[in-house]
């Protein structure tokens, strides 16, 4: 008989939800090569796969925090809203479609422009959000760049477009339209003043945005791997019923096209503008 007993313990059972790993949102899957990543790698490599350098999108805000000098800028006409002027209506109200947007990206529409400065350079630049119904420009995105590229003119600054954009908003219908001619022509007088205009076009520039503005910088440059055209390849490829040449509308192809001047890491973005702008603007800060 022994002498000592030893003491059962009863464990105590965590309830199941307690003893669930939660990984939701720690990794994240490459859109290109298909590897999982934990997602801090990526944020800290300025949301670019470490493994096959893709450019995932980051958003208007993130970007010109990484532009400006240290990240700090002031910020225009961020109370301007649209009015609806057609009472659209598809699946769901244009009204309801803002409201719930406005509410997911904390923004009124799809940029923000902000003033500040690049390498010491005065500039004025504009970010376009893609989480804002596609990035699509409405006559709100309109207005904002044309008041940007007024401000540039009249403070004789650099002005800076960086384009996410999936085209012209289908619920504004003409009044979307109507904003490729005026920013074209508001352009034309900062190109008369001799101001430098840098467009970047990320991944993805389409539609009504390349057609005008995005693709009429004195510098036109672009992120790897970006898609840049009109109509996507798709949309052409079933129009013309011939199968398109290896990465047709990436920004490498139209490199090599002619239709760009430059191919820009993310990271070395920053310090190329900085460049650009000490040429351009003739070394005026």
């Amino acid at each position: 008989m022994p002498l000592f007993r030893k003491k059962k313990r009863l464990r105590k059972l965590e309830p199941a939800e307690e003893r669930t790993v939660r990984t939701e949102g720690v990794f994240i899957k490459c859109e290109k090569c298909r590897e999982v990543l934990y997602r801090k790698d990526v944020e800290e490599n300025l949301r670019v796969c470490p493994k096959c350098g893709y450019h995932f999108k980051i958003s208007a805000r993130r970007r010109l925090e990484l532009l400006f000098d240290d990240g700090r800028y002031q910020e225009h006409d961020a109370q301007l809203v649209t009015t609806d002027p057609l009472n659209f209506v598809d699946k769901k109200s244009y009204k309801q479609r803002l409201a719930e947007m406005q509410k997911a990206t904390g923004l009124l529409d799809a940029v923000i422009t902000g003033e500040g400065t690049l390498g010491g350079y005065r500039t004025i630049i504009a970010a376009m959000e893609y989480q804002f119904i596609g990035g699509s420009m409405g006559s709100v995105v309109g207005e904002k760049i044309a008041r940007a590229i007024e401000r540039a003119e009249q403070g004789r600054m650099a002005l800076i477009i960086v384009s996410c954009s999936g085209g012209a908003r289908m619920m504004e219908g003409v009044f979307s339209l109507m904003q490729m001619a005026k920013i074209a022509a508001a352009l034309a007088r900062l190109d008369d003043a001799r101001l430098p205009y840098i467009s970047v076009l990320t991944d993805p520039t389409t539609g009504g945005v390349t057609a005008s503005f995005a693709m009429l910088g004195d510098l036109n440059i672009a992120e790897p791997g970006a898609l840049i055209g009109f109509a996507g390849p798709r949309v052409i490829q079933q129009t013309i019923r011939q199968k398109l040449p290896e990465g047709f509308q990436r920004s490498e192809f139209l490199l090599r096209h002619g239709m760009l001047d430059a191919v820009v890491p993310r990271k070395e973005l920053r310090p190329y503008l900085i460049r650009a702008l000490g040429f351009m603007m003739d070394g005026r800060r």
